[in-house]
C-alpha cells in the first residue's frame, strides 16, 4: 500500500544530526500511482524529497540506516522491472474517423439548417474545431484514395469517374496506405462499412492493405437492407457484405447504419489500450443512396420523427442523416465507457456533397453553395468537416484555414508522434499544429481535379478558384433550393446539450464542455451567407474564376477583370498536368457477375472461370 507523508526538516528531528535516521509523519492515503522520476529521487538520496511517496512499514515510522539501504537495493530492482514494462499511458492518442457518404452542406444543423436535427454531430463540433474551409473530392472513389495515401488522385490514377462494380481495377497496389504508416507507430487499424477501392482480386480488398479487420461492403452502395447491390450502368446484382473475406450471411435483414455502429462499438469495446493504440476508420454508407427501386430508407419509428417534412424522399433522407447522427453519439459514447476518450482524436467528413438530383440522387441539401456531388463546384467538394480532441489547444471555434483531404494523412500521423518528413511524395500537408493552435495555413493552393476526358479542371490559388469545363453537361451546376425556407422550426439547443456526445465529452475536464451562449455564438459564424452582385459563367464555353473568400457560392465571375490571375492558374495547372499519370479505369468485364459465384459480387479475379460463363468477357 502506498502513502502520502510529510516531509519533516531536521531541526524537527529528535536527532538531527543523524541524517541517516528518517523521520516521516504518516498523511493521507493516495491513489494508485508511481511517480518515477520522484522515486528515482528517492532511491538515489538520503533524504525524501518533498510529495514523495515511499513504501514503509505501518508498524514503524523510522527506518534505520541498514533498513533505507535495503529499502535501497530493492526498490532499484522494482525500479528497472517496471521501466521495462509497456508504458501505456505513453502510446499515441487513438484515432476515429468517421467518413460520412453524400452528405450535403446544409444537412448539418451545425451549418443553420433547422429542417435537420443532428445533435451529436454538434456537439461534437462545437466542443472541437468546424473545419469550414475543407475540401473532398467531388466523388467516391476518388475521395477516398486521397484520404487513405495522401495523393491528388492525378497522381495515383484515381481521378478519372470512380470504381464501378464490374471493373476490374483498384487503388494501385504499390500505393502506401494510412494504416500501413500507422502500424510503425504501434497502432491496430480496423475498417467498418464502405470500401470502394477495388476488390477485383483480394490483394486490394482492406486486409490487404493494412488493416486486421473489415466488416462492411467492397463497393460505391448497397440496399440498407438486403445489402444486395445492382450495378449501376449492367443487368448484374449480388450479395455484398463482408467480415474480412468472408461473406457475413447474418447481416441480411438489418440496417447498415446500425450494423456499421454496432460493429464499431464493438471494436471499441475489445479493444486493448495497454497493448497498441487504435486507428477506427468508420466509412459509413450513409447518406448514399441505395438500389434504384428503393433508394432511400430508415426505420419507419425514424421517419415518423420527420413528418413535418412535406417532401416524402427528403423525409426519408433526414432519417436517414438521424441514424447517421445515432451512429456518431454511439461511438462516443462508447469512447468515454471504454475509457480512452480523453486519448482519441474523432475527426468527421464528408466525402463530398449531396447527390440532390444526379446518379444515385439522395435529396441532400448543398445550399447555399453551387453544384453537386460529381461536379466542379463548391457545393461537391467543400464538404462538412470537423476534428474533436482533448489535446487540441484552441478549441470551440471555426477554422477558415484552406485544407484538402489528403491533408488527413500526414496531420493524423504527425499527430500520433510520428515524423512526417519520413513520407515522401505525397500531396498533403501536415496541418496538425496549424488546426490545434489557429495558425496561418501552410496550404496555399488545392487541386480539385484535373479529368482530360470529361473534361473539367478546377482548383483554388489562394482566396481564388478556377474552374474550366464541366460534368454532365453543365445540366447539375446550379443551386438548389434552401429547404428551410418556409419552415418556422426552431433550433434546438437542448438536444444538442443533451445528445450521447455532450454527455461522453462532460465527463472530462470542464474547459472541453459548452454552454448555450458557445451553441449561439459558432453555429451564427459557421454559416455561409451569399450576397452582392451576380456575374454568371458558363464553363462550358470559357474559364471562370471566383473570389471564393467574398463569394463562396460561386455568383460572380472575374475572369475578364484579372488577367494576372488567370496566368496564374494557367501556370500552375500546366505544373500539375506534368506530373499527372494515366487513369487506372478498366472497362467492365462479365466474369465480375455475381450469377457467376454464388450471386454474390467477389474477387473474381483470383478465380478460375466457370464453365458456364458466356463468350466474352467484356461488356
Amino acid at each position: 500500500m502506498y502513502q502520502r507523508y510529510k516531509y519533516i526538516p531536521q531541526s524537527r528531528m529528535k536527532n538531527p544530526g543523524m541524517n541517516h535516521n528518517i523521520y516521516l509523519a504518516n498523511c493521507d492515503v493516495i491513489q494508485r500511482k508511481f511517480r518515477v522520476r520522484k522515486y528515482i529521487s528517492l532511491v538515489h538520496t538520503r533524504t525524501i524529497p518533498r510529495n514523495s511517496f515511499v513504501r514503509i512499514n505501518h508498524e514503524g515510522s523510522s527506518l534505520t540506516a541498514a533498513q533505507f539501504s535495503s529499502m535501497r537495493r530493492v526498490a532499484a530492482v522494482i525500479l528497472v522491472f517496471l521501466l521495462g514494462l509497456p508504458a501505456s499511458r505513453t502510446l499515441p492518442p487513438n484515432i476515429v474517423f468517421i467518413l460520412a457518404d453524400d452528405l450535403g452542406w446544409n444537412d448539418v444543423s451545425f451549418h443553420g439548417s433547422n429542417e435537420i436535427s443532428t445533435p451529436n454531430i454538434d456537439a461534437l463540433a462545437y466542443c472541437g474545431i468546424i473545419l469550414n474551409n475543407h475540401y473532398s473530392q467531388p466523388l467516391c472513389t476518388p475521395s477516398r484514395a486521397a484520404l487513405l495515401t495522401g495523393k491528388y488522385p492525378i497522381h495515383n490514377g484515381m481521378q478519372k469517374n470512380l470504381i464501378l462494380e464490374p471493373e476490374p481495377w483498384g487503388l494501385p497496389l504499390t500505393e502506401v496506405l494510412l494504416p500501413q504508416y500507422l502500424s510503425n507507430l504501434n497502432y491496430t487499424s480496423h475498417i467498418v462499412g464502405k470500401w470502394h477501392l477495388g476488390y477485383f482480386k483480394k490483394a486490394y480488398t482492406p486486409t490487404y492493405r493494412g488493416f486486421a479487420s473489415h466488416y462492411g461492403f467492397w463497393n460505391g452502395f448497397q440496399d440498407y437492407y438486403s445489402h444486395m447491390v445492382q450495378a449501376s450502368f449492367v443487368p448484374y446484382e449480388g450479395y455484398d457484405m463482408r467480415r474480412n473475406l468472408e461473406i457475413a450471411v447474418e447481416a441480411q435483414g438489418h440496417y447498415s447504419t446500425d450494423l456499421f455502429t454496432e460493429e464499431a462499438v464493438n471494436i471499441i469495446t475489445q479493444h486493448d489500450p495497454s497493448n497498441s493504440s487504435l486507428f477506427l476508420y468508420l466509412s459509413h454508407l450513409a447518406t448514399h443512396a441505395g438500389n434504384y427501386e428503393n433508394p432511400l430508407q430508415a426505420p419507419a419509428d425514424v421517419i415518423s420523427k420527420f413528418r413535418y417534412i412535406k417532401e416524402p424522399e427528403r423525409r426519408l433522407y433526414a432519417a436517414m442523416t438521424w441514424k447517421l447522427d445515432e451512429s456518431v453519439g454511439k461511438v462516443m459514447w462508447a469512447l468515454q465507457q471504454k475509457g480512452i476518450l480523453n486519448n482519441t482524436i474523432v475527426a468527421f467528413v464528408s466525402d463530398n456533397g449531396a447527390a440532390t438530383n444526379g446518379i444515385h440522387s439522395n435529396k441532400g441539401s448543398n445550399w447555399p453553395l453551387r453544384g453537386e456531388k460529381g461536379t466542379p463546384w463548391e457545393g461537391s467538394s467543400r464538404t462538412v468537416a470537423l476534428l474533436w480532441s482533448t489535446t487540441l489547444q484552441k478549441k470551440k471555434r471555426i477554422s477558415s484555414q484552406l485544407m484538402h483531404i489528403t491533408d488527413w494523412l500526414p496531420t493524423l500521423y504527425s499527430a500520433a508522434g510520428g515524423d512526417v518528413s519520413d513520407i515522401k511524395n505525397i500531396d498533403g500537408i501536415d496541418m496538425w499544429d496549424v488546426i490545434s493552435q489557429d495558425l496561418p495555413s501552410p496550404r496555399t493552393k488545392l487541386l480539385v481535379n484535373i479529368d482530360d476526358n470529361v473534361p473539367y479542371t478546377a482548383m483554388r490559388l489562394g482566396k481564388y478558384k478556377y474552374i474550366n469545363g464541366s460534368t454532365f453537361f453543365g445540366h447539375l451546376d446550379t443551386w438548389t433550393d434552401n429547404p428551410d425556407r418556409n419552415s418556422s422550426l426552431m433550433y434546438d439547443t437542448e438536444a444538442v446539450l443533451n445528445s450521447l456526445s455532450a454527455n461522453a465529452i462532460a465527463s472530462l475536464p470542464l474547459e472541453n464542455r459548452i454552454t448555450s451562449k458557445d451553441i449561439e455564438e459558432l453555429r451564427k459564424r459557421a454559416r455561409i451567407y451569399c450576397s452582392g452582385p451576380t456575374k454568371p459563367c458558363r464553363p462550358l464555353q470559357r474559364p471562370c474564376i471566383f473570389d471564393i473568400e467574398l463569394d463562396p457560392c460561386e455568383m460572380h465571375d472575374l475572369y475578364e477583370q484579372n488577367s494576372n490571375i488567370v496566368r496564374d492558374f494557367e501556370l500552375e495547372i500546366a505544373n500539375y498536368q506534368r506530373t499527372a499519370v494515366e487513369p487506372n479505369n478498366k472497362r467492365s468485364e462479365k466474369l465480375a457477375n455475381p450469377k457467376y459465384w454464388n450471386n454474390t459480387w467477389t474477387f473474381w479475379g483470383d478465380l478460375p472461370a466457370p464453365t458456364q460463363i458466356e463468350t466474352g468477357r467484356r461488356v
